[in-house]
């Protein structure tokens, strides 16, 4: 797997390109450090992010149609999808914190999986992407936490049950006006 940077070229360091001076979470010296984004143009940005839970076909079912125990799970993963997208920068070492225009959820509820599909907007400096996948993630971890009694086998385990698939779908960037 290679790296990137956030514009999509091969980071330093990475074995594709550049030098040790070209790479953008160290300093001189190889500490870590935020990158400097502050000469960047503000630009509109989008991100969409997507990932699967797999579960039992009663659980999937149970879920569509809103009989769960704890409550409605889709619309509690929703919520923490969103938290997630507005506090990523609190998550993820080095990571900016964005002005979050815009968050939105789609679910899509299979016969034995629920896809969370996660599209976050920005204004700024800085792309949206790790926002939309910790969406994904969180929002997905959500349904695991609000569905695990059913997901359990007699040992306790969730041997059927796993998030799959993370992925960034898309990523759009382009000049205000």
């Amino acid at each position: 797997m290679s790296e990137r940077d956030e514009e999509g070229s091969p980071a330093a360091g990475s074995g594709e390109a550049g030098s040790d001076a070209d790479l953008t979470h160290t300093d001189e010296s190889g500490d870590a450090r935020m990158v400097d984004v502050g000469e960047k143009p503000d630009t509109a940005r989008r991100a969409v992010a997507r990932g699967t839970i797999r579960l039992r076909e009663s659980t999937a079912r149970a879920v569509r149609d809103d009989e769960v125990g704890k409550g409605n799970v889709l619309a509690t993963a929703r919520v923490g999808a969103v938290q997630a997208v507005k506090h990523t920068w609190e998550t993820i070492p080095l990571c900016h914190q964005i002005p979050v225009t815009n968050v939105d959820t789609e679910f899509a509820v299979g016969d034995d999986r629920i896809t969370l599909t996660v599209a976050v907007e920005t204004t700024g400096k800085t792309g949206c992407e790790m926002e939309a996948l910790e969406g994904v993630t969180t929002g997905l971890n959500v349904v695991w936490d609000m569905v695990k009694a059913a997901e359990k086998d007699d040992d306790g385990g969730y041997p059927g049950t796993r998030i799959e698939g993370v992925e960034v779908v898309s990523k759009e960037k382009r000049a205000l006006e």
